[in-house]
């Protein structure tokens, strides 16, 4: 096993040029380190300024990507592009989500074609496949969910949808990936444990259904590892992943609210006892939802139907296509993960604070 972070799981490409948008995000703010120490000259795409990133020699466009010219122009004279950018979360205006996800990504489609850019790395996410049923070691034969009652990942589908068809189609240059990486976590994390942390804090948590569901996450620096993978593995002539999407994990599926609770108790906070069944979960997300609808009210409903089947179902995917075809494994272990998470958290380097873009 790698004894440092900045090692890759295969030989590192020869410096190149690469844009990273999302480069203000917890993902694409690692990746964009990470391929500096590759000796990458990197441009970050974001639309926060970012004095750090400015620092260490990072050429920033500080765009929107609901500015199509701009996002577009972003690719010219690009080696690869690694598009990690979204708005993300469980609830919005889907206008807001189309702009982003969908608008955006097109963008950087028709960047990467006008500007001859040979490789796009798309950053997905295992939602595309939600179908509100138990997914139990699910694999990439899983068919697009219909109907999903989140903006988020209906926005995720038509955007994958547009970056795999993209593969190969005329002038023929282009090659893409998409990852589909589910819930990212570790040191630095803006959503996932802020999120849990504050809301355990604030006594909000239920745990919804059995409370035995298992669930993947992702480790940061794994999800690094898989995209600078996918990235290489474009380059293959054989068993070339052009045109495919793969889930990305730490491959030991947990129990959620076992983890949750050891996550809260480590960081002085009481353990989720309290609990709700599925069915109440899903009524009490259907009324807020139409409240939030109706009132037109800011910020995100306490649960919606999105949210309540995340909590109460399993959601964990079997990676073997990612680790024959990427050559991905997933180096830092879980255990490894909370250790390092914890030791952030004695340093005072755990972030508090939400993003809308990963």
């Amino acid at each position: 096993m790698p004894t440092s972070d900045s090692e890759s799981l295969q030989p590192p490409l020869p410096p190149r040029k690469v844009l990273v948008t999302g480069a203000s995000g917890f993902l694409g703010g690692k990746l964009t380190r990470r391929l500096l120490e590759q000796g990458c000259s990197v441009t970050g795409l974001c639309r926060r300024q970012q004095p750090e990133l400015e620092a260490l020699g990072v050429e920033m466009l500080y765009v929107d990507l609901s500015d199509a010219t701009a996002a577009r122009s972003a690719c010219a004279d690009m080696d690869t592009v690694f598009h990690t950018a979204a708005k993300v979360g469980i609830w919005g205006k889907r206008e807001d989500f189309k702009n982003a996800n969908v608008i955006g990504t097109q963008s950087i489609i028709n960047g990467c074609r006008d500007f001859l850019v040979p490789k796009l790395v798309y950053t997905s996410t295992p939602s595309v496949v939600f179908n509100n049923q138990n997914l139990a070691g699910a694999d990439e034969s899983l068919p697009y969910g219909t109907d999903i009652p989140c903006p988020y990942p209906a926005s995720k589908v038509i955007a994958e949808k547009a970056v795999l068809d993209a593969h190969n189609q005329p002038p023929g240059h282009l090659k893409t990936v998409a990852l589909r990486p589910h819930l990212i976590w570790g040191p630095g994390d803006p959503n996932l444990v802020p999120r849990v942390l504050e809301r355990g804090d604030k006594g909000k948590l239920r745990i919804v259904g059995n409370g035995d569901n298992r669930v993947d996450l992702s480790y940061i620096d794994n999800v690094v590892d898989a995209h600078l993978c996918a990235e290489a593995a474009l380059d293959r002539q054989d068993n070339n992943p052009g045109g495919k999407a793969y889930f990305i994990s730490n491959d030991e599926p947990v129990l959620l609210w076992d983890w949750i609770n050891d996550l809260l108790q480590s960081h002085g906070v009481e353990k989720v006892e309290k609990r709700m069944s599925l069915s109440k979960a899903l009524k009490i997300g259907i009324i807020l939802e139409n409240i939030w609808t109706f009132f037109r009210l800011k910020g995100e409903p306490p649960m919606t139907r999105f949210v309540a089947s995340e909590l109460a179902k399993d959601h964990w995917f079997d990676i073997s296509a990612a680790k024959r075809d990427l050559g991905y494994l997933p180096r830092v272990s879980m255990e490894e993960g909370m250790r390092r998470l914890l030791n952030a958290k004695s340093l005072g380097n755990v972030r508090h604070s939400p993003s809308d873009q990963h």
